[in-house]
């Protein structure tokens, strides 16, 4: 056994975009991973323990990124997935309407060009609230008087621009 030679050429920090929680300790307003989509609590009810002794939690989320109603059915004793979710705010140094292209300023002075209006969507169609923040976005940079911030939602590896701010 000792002979075994390995050689390990990269190792990642082996960090998760989720821990666990028990679906009894779910309450309306946290979040929680539904058939592998970050999702935010909006109705959770618990039935009482039956004859074969699981209480039942019936858990009403939205997906985050979506905007989705999504469902889960499962024993309060039994664990769920909880997403480690972030919000970060950047200045918007430009935005282009017609490509969906953002331009963010970050706290170390870099630019980050990976995000796009939150109406350019890869799955499903964008929400009234996505087209709302852009049209606040877009106005409030054309008038310039003041610096807008986006609010950027990160969820395990996905990010979303979710509100704007002016300063």
């Amino acid at each position: 056994m000792a002979d075994d030679d390995h050689t390990f050429e990269s190792a990642d920090a082996g960090a998760s975009h989720t821990y666990p929680m028990q679906a009894g300790e779910i309450r309306k307003g946290s979040h929680l991973m539904i058939k592998g989509r970050p999702c935010k609590c909006v109705e959770v009810s618990t039935s009482k323990t039956g004859k074969h002794g699981h209480a039942k939690a019936h858990i009403v989320a939205i997906d985050i990124f979506t905007g989705k109603k999504m469902e889960d059915l499962c024993p309060c004793s039994h664990n769920l997935d909880v997403p480690f979710v972030k919000r970060t705010e950047y200045q918007v140094l430009s935005a282009d309407a017609s490509s969906g292209e953002v331009s963010l300023l970050t706290e170390a002075g870099d630019t980050k060009d990976d995000l796009n209006l939150p109406t350019f969507v890869k799955i499903g169609e964008p929400t009234e609230e996505d087209s709302k923040v852009v049209k606040d976005l877009l106005t409030e940079l054309e008038k310039g008087d003041k610096a807008v911030y986006a609010i950027v939602q990160s969820a395990c590896g996905e990010e979303k621009i979710i509100a704007t701010k002016l300063v």
